[in-house]
């Protein structure tokens, strides 16, 4: 089952209030490897308590936060500026073109992270490939810019579940996962479903892994974020 972004029923009140929510950065990363069984994605099933997209499933990630500009010197300039020409039609070009060098490794820090803490598994910043990016859109309680990355794995990489906000984390054929996204069995937002989609339009691993083109936002916007100030260049990175 899709689970989609319904236009909420909402009083006016709540409309414009809903319509104030500010818009946070956060990224996801489709964690990818061969097996016997074919390409296979790590998964994670969100618990029902959560407060956002209960119940579903996802990959993992989470909301930049600050910590993360603090980490921009862990990813290297030459893959900070390459994600930022992938990311051009983005809001990481809301402050130009120098500012997105320093966005783009902000969030790319923040997929690292969030890998880390959800699963173990420690990525490298060159194995992430800016693969697409999603907007929540107006009339939700909260609201995402997510940037979706895809990365290969490498032999000594095993992601585990260890994150409290879900109730098991596996690996899964994106086959498997729609045939039992169709029948009922599990729920995936629309970003999920489309992320997954595109991966297995995309070829073998390899060329998964070896498409750059430049991500478009889905809905297509120029959206004022949380992150703004993450924007803004930290003199002392010497970009």
């Amino acid at each position: 089952m899709e689970q989609n972004w319904p236009e909420p029923q909402r009083t006016a009140a709540q409309r414009a209030a809903h319509e104030a929510v500010t818009v946070q950065r956060a990224a996801s990363v489709l964690l990818l490897r061969e097996s016997v069984h074919g390409l296979e994605v790590f998964i994670q099933h969100r618990t029902r308590t959560m407060d956002f997209a209960p119940g579903v499933v996802v990959y993992p990630g989470g909301r930049v936060d600050e910590q993360d500009a603090a980490a921009v010197d862990t990813i290297p300039e030459p893959v900070a500026a390459g994600h930022a020409q992938l990311w051009r039609n983005t809001s990481l070009w809301a402050l130009g073109e120098q500012q997105s060098h320093f966005a783009s490794a902000v969030v790319a820090a923040a997929a690292i992270r969030e890998v880390w803490e959800e699963t173990g598994a420690r990525l490298h910043p060159r194995q992430l490939v800016p693969w697409a990016n999603w907007i929540t859109p107006l009339g939700h309680p909260k609201r995402f810019d997510t940037f979706f990355y895809v990365a290969g794995l490498d032999a000594g990489q095993q992601p585990r579940h260890q994150t409290t906000e879900a109730l098991d984390s596996h690996w899964i054929t994106p086959r498997q996962l729609l045939k039992d996204t169709d029948s009922g069995r599990l729920r995936l937002m629309a970003p999920t479903r489309a992320t997954l989609l595109a991966v297995m339009n995309g070829g073998t691993l390899p060329e998964v892994l070896d498409r750059r083109e430049p991500v478009s936002p889905v809905p297509p916007a120029h959206l004022p974020t949380a992150g703004a100030a993450l924007n803004a260049a930290d003199p002392g990175r010497g970009r």
